[in-house]
Parts: C-alpha cells; sequence; structure tokens
C-alpha cells in the first residue's frame, strides 16, 4: 500500500485536511496537496492565475485510472505558469523570475499519457521521485520555497 495524506498550505504553514474541511475562501493564496497511494498528487491552488488552478504530480487520474472522465484534460504550460503567479504572490507580488519558475515547475507536472506508453517494470535506474510521488511532492514544495512538509521528510 502506498502514502495517502492531504495537506492544506494557509501561506503561513502547513496542515493536515480532509475532504469535507472546507478550503479558504477568500484568504489567499493557498496550496492544497491531494496524495494517494504515492501514484498521484492533485495540487489545488488559489488564486489560480493563468491557470485552472488544479495541477498533478506522478501520475494524471486519466493516466493513472485509464479513464478520460477521471479528470479534465491536463496542461502543464498551463498550470506551470499559473504555479508561478501563485508562487509570485506568495512571495509579495509580481516577480520578474516568473518565467523562470514556471520553467522549473512544469519539470515536476504530470501531463496526461496514453496508459500503452507505461510499462510498470520498467523502473531500473529510475530516481524516487519519478517512482515515489510523495518524493517528487516534497521537491515541488521546495522548489516553490514553501516551508517543508514533515510528513513527507521521511
Amino acid at each position: 500500500m502506498g502514502f495517502f495524506g492531504t495537506y492544506l498550505f494557509d501561506g503561513r504553514h502547513w496542515t493536515s485536511h480532509q475532504a469535507d474541511d472546507e478550503t479558504p475562501a477568500d484568504d489567499e493564496p493557498w496550496l492544497l496537496v491531494d496524495i494517494h497511494d504515492s501514484d498521484i498528487a492533485t495540487v489545488i491552488y488559489r488564486p489560480a492565475g493563468s491557470g485552472s488552478g488544479v495541477a498533478f504530480l506522478g501520475f494524471t487520474p486519466r493516466t493513472y485510472f485509464e479513464d478520460p472522465d477521471a479528470s479534465e484534460p491536463t496542461d502543464v504550460t498551463r498550470e506551470a505558469h499559473g504555479l508561478a503567479q501563485w508562487w509570485a504572490r506568495y512571495h509579495g507580488g509580481s516577480d520578474p523570475e516568473q518565467g523562470v519558475k514556471a520553467a522549473e515547475l512544469v519539470a515536476f507536472l504530470a501531463a496526461d499519457r496514453d496508459p500503452a506508453e507505461l510499462d510498470p517494470d520498467d523502473d531500473t535506474n529510475v530516481d524516487d521521485g519519478e517512482v515515489f510521488v510523495e518524493v517528487k511532492t516534497a521537491r515541488f514544495i521546495a522548489a516553490l520555497d514553501l516551508p517543508p512538509l514533515d510528513d513527507l521528510s521521511e
């Protein structure tokens, strides 16, 4: 069994979050990370800027569940730019380095893939961040210059 956990960053610190908990309505910026079975991390962020406000690490639900209705189609470039805008706002405004940050973040984001292209037995010489989404999530959080999430530091 893989790792499961949902966490909310409220702009100051991380807290454990449950599905029925409300997200902050007016207190932005905030970011929610929901890790599912060490394979999918759903990242919901507000304000969304030019992104949709939802990005994935590891696999997208469409790929993981082999179901095109499991999530909306994913545009990693759009989400990387939205997350870079989120990052700039979190750090106090319009940062001229948003383009650089977007280029850094796009490497973390999952794109929709044809499940037939995936080889579940091909994990030789693969970085842990490509196998365990909680490792990738910890690195993603560090790339956003956020405080570390204690549950992911082990």
